[in-house]
């Protein structure tokens, strides 16, 4: 037998993840456990799991937990120490539903901050049920924010009092950003700056409040300066623990660990309307040893966007670094443009990302791989494996010719030509997909820098919507419209073990794919 596999214990709740053949999101049947605190066996808990990725609440700080679930190992665990519990409310919030009162969100964010101050080194700030609407709230580290089963934390509708991020900090390193660029921005509800050692958990809700303002009429604007707040922002931190909660109504990014090194998030529920724009679910950024398991995404763009930063318009690159190391397990992708996309921005490159044991229902794309000339940077050691897919409009995808920013649809961008390799010049290699079921896939990559070592194993077909229209399966220009296709690649190395996929037919339209 196996045993259960601890994701990410704190003092209060454990995520653990059960390794059953089969599993994706959700168990192939519900299991039975029992939870025993060792020293009080007579206090046993007893329940049904039906998700691979399970959260067992309300445990005790500093105890031995003994954790058997039907046909796995007995697992023993104990729980983090908590050195003080405060109580938020205590620090005289108030209390409300109007979104449009500023002063009541501007003392509940400053009530809140004294709180944060009041915690000590591993400690834990309780928000109790209620509806709490407050401006921003800058975390610390060493600190647990635990949101209660029935709290929601949410932004008001105005932007009357929000504080802005800078471009950059004091030092020059990248503080507030847009779309891989250092940028104001405006300040996310909860957002951290080189916390070490931050939990965020419980039960609770985060809500950006991006359906109650106006933030979502502006998408690729400023206002005041500064670009829209993500929902959940996380600058330059270490060992970050995100357990359990629901964020939602994110005004753009939904969450965006950015620079970080260490951060697992575990059963969170992501969620935004589908015509919400670039409400991205999950969207590390320069970041390493990212592990998100057990999440389930709605939202109204990609649902896990791997991120790099991108080069500036006149090759502006003292900003970026590298995404190395991003595991994604045992999660529900719902809805979505895609379900798991490197890039755009991955000008400091991306490498050694991994998705395995998962459902995408009704995303647009599965897999996505998207950049373009100009980037430069490089897409390496990708892998997806045991992930099920319906009613997913094309499974894998690798696009070179992505036309993002003004200049997109140049013909320098979009030519089919090769063009001169240099330091603005992407690169995307060693792709490996295997016991993947559903759809096909389609290759695009540059005649200068094709796409290289793409391993595809045991890809199944299992049907076609016998309704599907003809389209560009990739945003890229001089693309033919497909429909039902296999396996195409242009520009693009690929292995398969099964030969009949592989379809001799060409991406681009026949009349523009060697022109000038």
């Amino acid at each position: 037998m196996t045993r259960p596999i601890a994701v990410a214990i704190s003092a209060r709740i454990a995520a653990i993840r059960l390794p059953v053949p089969g599993a994706l999101y959700h168990l192939p049947r519900p299991l039975a456990f029992r939870l025993t605190p060792v020293a009080r066996p007579e206090e046993v808990r007893t329940g049904l799991a039906d998700r691979a990725v399970m959260l067992l609440n309300d445990l005790s700080p500093g105890t031995d937990y003994w954790f058997q679930a039907d046909g796995l190992e007995p697992f023993e665990f104990r729980t983090r120490p908590c050195t003080a519990l405060v109580e938020a409310a205590e620090f005289g919030l108030v209390e409300g539903t109007d979104l449009a009162d500023i002063d009541s969100a501007r003392h509940n964010a400053e009530a809140l901050a004294r709180a944060v101050r009041a915690v000590p080194e591993g400690g834990t700030l309780r928000l109790a049920a209620g509806l709490w609407t407050a401006l921003p709230l800058r975390l610390a580290s060493g600190v647990t924010l635990h949101l209660a089963k029935g709290a929601v934390l949410r932004g008001p509708a105005l932007r009357t009092g929000w504080p802005i991020l800078p471009a950059r900090d004091g030092t020059g390193h990248m503080l507030g950003s847009w779309e891989g660029l250092p940028d104001a921005c405006f300040a996310a509800p909860l957002h951290a700056v080189d916390a070490e050692r931050l939990t965020i958990e419980g039960a609770g809700v985060i809500d950006g409040s991006g359906d109650a303002g106006d933030w979502w009429t502006w998408a690729k604007e400023s206002r005041e300066g500064a670009r829209r707040p993500r929902g959940l922002h996380l600058i330059r931190c270490r060992n970050v623990a995100l357990l359990g909660f629901t964020i939602r109504n994110a005004a753009s990014w939904t969450v965006h660990p950015q620079g970080c090194d260490g951060l697992v998030a575990a059963g969170l529920s992501i969620e935004a309307p589908p015509d919400s724009p670039n409400t991205d679910g999950f969207n590390p950024e320069s970041c390493r040893d990212v592990r998100i398991e057990g999440v389930r995404f709605s939202v109204g763009d990609d649902c896990i966007a791997v991120k790099a930063g991108k080069r500036g318009p006149s090759g502006e690159a003292d900003h970026l670094s590298e995404t190395r190391g991003v595991r994604v397990r045992h999660c529900l992708m719902e809805r979505g443009h895609g379900g798991l996309v490197i890039g755009s921005e991955m000008s400091g490159g991306v490498h050694d990302v991994t998705i395995e044991d998962s459902e995408m229902l009704g995303t647009d794309r599965g897999l996505r791989l998207k950049t373009r000339r100009g980037r430069g940077g490089a897409i390496s050691r990708v892998a997806m494996r045991r992930v099920r897919m319906e009613r997913v409009l094309t499974a894998i995808s690798a696009n070179a010719h992505y036309h993002c920013d003004a200049d997109g649809h140049e013909g320098w961008v979009q030519s089919r030509v090769p063009a001169p390799v240099g330091t603005g010049t992407p690169v995307i290699e060693d792709v490996d997909v295997h016991h993947l079921a559903h759809a096909a896939g389609v290759f695009l990559g540059l005649p200068e820098t094709p796409i290289r070592g793409v391993r595809i194993r045991r890809l199944r077909l299992h049907s076609s919507a016998p309704e599907a229209v003809a389209t560009p399966p990739v945003m890229a220009d001089h693309v033919r419209p497909m429909r039902h296709e296999r396996i195409v690649a242009e520009h693009a190395d690929i292995s398969c073990d099964d030969p009949a996929l592989l379809s001799s037919a060409s991406v681009s339209i026949p009349s523009v794919r060697d022109a000038p």
